[in-house]
């Protein structure tokens, strides 16, 4: 069964939204690739893009691995690390 990245990516969305700190920038589905850009609610330099893999992982613009589609909650949560946010 071939992986939903939209579906993917969404639900990255919503987790990451559910930190305090970060602010969902953009939701960019129909793109290739299709990607999600986040940001620290408190900095203009705080900020990154995240893709979905075909094999489900989460990764940012300079090829970072967040996690898998498998567990979307930890991945947020790694980047809200990154970009020095407050636990959800």
């Amino acid at each position: 069964m071939m992986l939903d990245t939209a579906l993917s990516l969404e639900r990255f969305a919503w987790y990451a939204g559910r930190h305090a700190d970060l602010a969902i920038q953009s939701l960019s589905l129909a793109s290739d690739p299709a990607y999600v850009s986040v940001r620290n609610r408190f900095s203009t330099t705080l900020a990154e893009t995240v893709t979905c893999s075909e094999d489900g992982s989460f990764v940012t613009s300079w090829g970072y691995r967040l996690g898998t589609a498998d567990d979307v909650e930890s991945a947020a949560a790694r980047l809200a690390f990154l970009l020095a946010a407050l636990p959800a």
